[in-house]
Parts: C-alpha cells; sequence; structure tokens
C-alpha cells in the first residue's frame, strides 16, 4: 500500500496549487482521506478531509479557499489550494484511514504518502 503525492512548488502570495494523492496496492474508496501539512516549527497539522461519500471537514485556516475531492475509480484524493498565503507554506502529507471518533487528528491514520512541498512567496 502506498500514497504518493505530486503537485507541490513555488507560488506566490494569492496563487494557486492543485494537490494530487495517488494510492496504490489496496482499495482506499472506503477510506478517510485527508491532507496534513507540517513546517519545521509546528507539529503536523490537519488541513482537509473527506470521507467516502465525499463529506468534507477543513481547518479554519484553509476554509473558503482550499477545497477537497477524490476520484474513487482512480483511487486518487486531491486538494485544490486557491488564495495561497505564505503561511500555507508546508510539507503537505496525504494519509488514508478508517473513519475515527476525531478524523483531524493524524494519529489515527494507517497509511501516509512522503509529503510534497509547498513555497509561498509574499
Amino acid at each position: 500500500e502506498q500514497l504518493v503525492e505530486s503537485g507541490g512548488g513555488l507560488v506566490q502570495t494569492g496563487g494557486s496549487l492543485r494537490l494530487s494523492c495517488a494510492a496504490s496496492g489496496r482499495t482506499f474508496s472506503t477510506y478517510m482521506m485527508g491532507w496534513f501539512r507540517q513546517t519545521p516549527q509546528k507539529e503536523r497539522e490537519f488541513v482537509a478531509v473527506i470521507s467516502w461519500h465525499g463529506g468534507a471537514d477543513y481547518a479554519e485556516s484553509v476554509k473558503g479557499r482550499f477545497t477537497i475531492s477524490r476520484d474513487n475509480v482512480n483511487n486518487t484524493v486531491y486538494l485544490q489550494m486557491n488564495s495561497l498565503k505564505p503561511e500555507d507554506t508546508a510539507v503537505y502529507f496525504c494519509a488514508a484511514g478508517p473513519i475515527l471518533r476525531d478524523n483531524r487528528r493524524p494519529g489515527g491514520y494507517e497509511y501516509w504518502g512522503q509529503g510534497t512541498q509547498v513555497a509561498v512567496s509574499s
């Protein structure tokens, strides 16, 4: 089982990026799929999560700017990031796991990608 993120890069403030997370090795269609991010100064923090049927939850800091979606046929989850800010700079990780009491916590996720760097210049 493997999750591979792509789509990170350098963008100016106000720009957009679309991250992808391709899953392989098993079917993740019934799993919760989440995005987290981390900087050297902070612990890994929740960004967004989506259920198998498309129900989504977002961190307050990204609500209205980021959109999570998934393609269960192709085992891929996306994170569309608009109106990017310098404080969005981080390594972004994709994760897959079961439905938990709190899917905003990273501890319950079973599978993680290697991360993709997002840098937003001011």
